[in-house]
C-alpha cells in the first residue's frame, strides 16, 4: 500500500481527483485530494490571506496531523508550485514528488514567472470581488479551456470549478531547504503538447531516466485520462 496526496490546480479542488482517488483506492492504496483554502468546498472562507504561503502551510499541516510519511505527493498545474513548497518545508515526510502537467518552479519564481503570457491574460478576465483580486472565473463551458472534451465530464467540471484568488499566482517561491528538497525523486506525467514549453533539460534528463510520461489529451488529464494517471502514479511509487 501507498500513500498519495493529489494537490489540484488553480480553480480547482479535490474533486478534480475523483477519477483517478476511486481508482487508487480500489488498488488498496491511501488517498488524500484535499482542497485547499478558498478552493472547491472550502470556496466560502476565500480571504485575503489566502495565498501560496497558505496553500503550502495547509499541505503541510495535512502530512503533520495525519502522521503521513513516504508520501507521493501529486501536484496538478498550479499545483506544482504548492508541492515544491511542501517539499522543502516537509522533506522527511515526502517520499517521491510527481508534477501532473504542472509548474516546475525553481527557488525565487512565481507561477507568473513561470507561465507568464496564461497567467496574465486570465488576471485581465478577472474581478475584483470584497477587496480580493479573483481570476479563473467559472463559466459555463469552463472546463473546456482546461482542455476537457466529454459533454458529461465539462458540466460536471462547470459545476464544481471556483474562482482563484490572484495572490497564490503573484506570491514567489522562497526554499529554504533546496539540498533536501533536491534529493527527492522527482517524475513528471505532461501532455504532449506541453512539452515545447518546459526546460528542454528537465525534460531531456527525465526522459532518458524513465521519470517522464507524456500523452495527448487535454491539461485536466486526471478528468480526461484518469486510467493512465492512475497507472503512471502506481509504477512510481512501486519504484
Amino acid at each position: 500500500m501507498h500513500t498519495y496526496v493529489l494537490v489540484h490546480g488553480g480553480g480547482h479542488g479535490g474533486w478534480c481527483y475523483d477519477k483517478v482517488t476511486r481508482r487508487l483506492q480500489a488498488l488498496g492504496h491511501r488517498v488524500y485530494a484535499p482542497s485547499l483554502p478558498g478552493l472547491g468546498e472550502h470556496a466560502h472562507v476565500v480571504s485575503p490571506a489566502i495565498d501560496l504561503d497558505a496553500h503550502i502551510d495547509d499541505v503541510v499541516n495535512l502530512l503533520f496531523f495525519e502522521d503521513l510519511r513516504d508520501v507521493v505527493i501529486v501536484g496538478h498545474s498550479y499545483g506544482g508550485m504548492v508541492i515544491t513548497g511542501v517539499a522543502d518545508r516537509a522533506a522527511d515526510r515526502v517520499g517521491k514528488v510527481v508534477y501532473l502537467d504542472a509548474a516546475n518552479p525553481v527557488n525565487g519564481q512565481s507561477l507568473v514567472d513561470v507561465a507568464g503570457p496564461h497567467m496574465l491574460m486570465a488576471r485581465e478576465m478577472g474581478e475584483v470581488r470584497d477587496g480580493i483580486e479573483l481570476v479563473l472565473l467559472p463559466g459555463d463551458g469552463a472546463a473546456g479551456f482546461y482542455g476537457v472534451e466529454d459533454p458529461d465530464d465539462i458540466a460536471w467540471a462547470d459545476a464544481r470549478l471556483t474562482p482563484h484568488p490572484w495572490a497564490c499566482f503573484e506570491q514567489k517561491l522562497v526554499l529554504t531547504n533546496e539540498a533536501a528538497t533536491a534529493a527527492i525523486p522527482k517524475y513528471h506525467i505532461v501532455c504532449e503538447s506541453t512539452i515545447p514549453t518546459r526546460d528542454a533539460t528537465m525534460i531531456a534528463d527525465a526522459r532518458a531516466e524513465g521519470r517522464l510520461w507524456s500523452i495527448d489529451t487535454g491539461h485536466d488529464l486526471m478528468i480526461t485520462e484518469p486510467d493512465f494517471v492512475t497507472d503512471a502514479l502506481v509504477e512510481i511509487a512501486e519504484r
